[in-house]
């Protein structure tokens, strides 16, 4: 969607589950020693400044990452990429999900992200550079679709859409049952909005159905502003890695106790 661009949210609390659970499944599998690819279909910019208009005008990092950074515990991957990137970028940074992968990942290993909206693929090119990673100006779900089974074929996509074209609800489960029969052994992380009227909900029904033994984790949170129709957060992973679940559980007490 070319009219989204994530600077207005980052660092909320959708991101924190989001990048929490990205963080820990690629801690996962980055210690076994066997290289992996990975692969993001909506990359953003990669990287989000917190103290800039953007963030100050809706409130949602004030809301998210501020308020719940120190629920998580010292070493945990999540936060241990926060301060890595802060201490490259400042303390107003906040990393997208490509940098919570791209310090994980090994020199033998490959990352795809792809980007279409022409600032944001500018900025991700430049703040990406020095990971050497494939950064593509193109449309994520069909590059998912060319890009799977990718080399090595061990891996993860990460799928996050801006969820504002609606045909979206129709169309990521069809791609994501491409790709998973093309790429039985990757690891498909889709991210999703909890929002007033539910559009998720068929579309939750329709990837259960197909891809049983995934995780499905929600959080709930009131809205960042009044108005404001996303009341929750949720991810779908196919082949979870070890562990996920438990990280799941964990972030759901950790979103209760807010």
């Amino acid at each position: 969607m070319l009219s989204y661009q994530h600077a207005f949210h980052a660092g909320n609390l959708a991101d924190v589950q989001k990048h929490a659970l990205l963080a820990v499944a690629l801690d996962y599998m980055t210690a076994k020693d066997k290289p992996m690819s990975y692969i993001e279909t909506h990359a953003g910019r990669g990287m989000y400044d917190l103290g800039g208009s953007e963030a100050l005008k809706t409130g949602e990092a004030a809301a998210g990452i501020a308020r719940i950074e120190d629920r998580f515990p010292v070493g945990h991957p999540y936060r241990r990429r926060l301060a890595e990137e802060r201490g490259r970028f400042g303390p107003m940074a906040y990393p997208g999900s490509p940098l919570i992968a791209a310090p994980a990942l090994r020199d033998d290993d490959v990352m795809h992200l792809c980007e279409l909206h022409p600032q944001e693929h500018a900025a991700l090119v430049k703040v990406m550079a020095p990971w050497g990673a494939h950064v593509r100006r193109e449309d994520g779900l069909k590059a998912a679709l060319a890009l799977t089974p990718p080399t090595p074929r061990r891996g993860l996509m990460l799928i996050d859409p801006s969820w504002e074209v609606k045909a979206d609800y129709e169309t990521v489960p069809k791609v994501i049952g491409q790709v998973a029969r093309k790429w039985n052994v990757g690891v498909i992380m889709l991210w999703y909005p909890l929002l007033t009227g539910s559009p998720h909900a068929r579309m939750l029904k329709a990837l259960e159905a197909a891809h049983p033994g995934s995780l499905r984790h929600e959080v709930r949170f009131p809205p960042a502003r009044e108005g404001h129709g996303m009341i929750g957060s949720g991810m779908f992973v196919i082949n979870p890695p070890w562990g996920l679940e438990d990280e799941a559980n964990r972030l759901t007490a950790i979103f209760k106790a807010l």
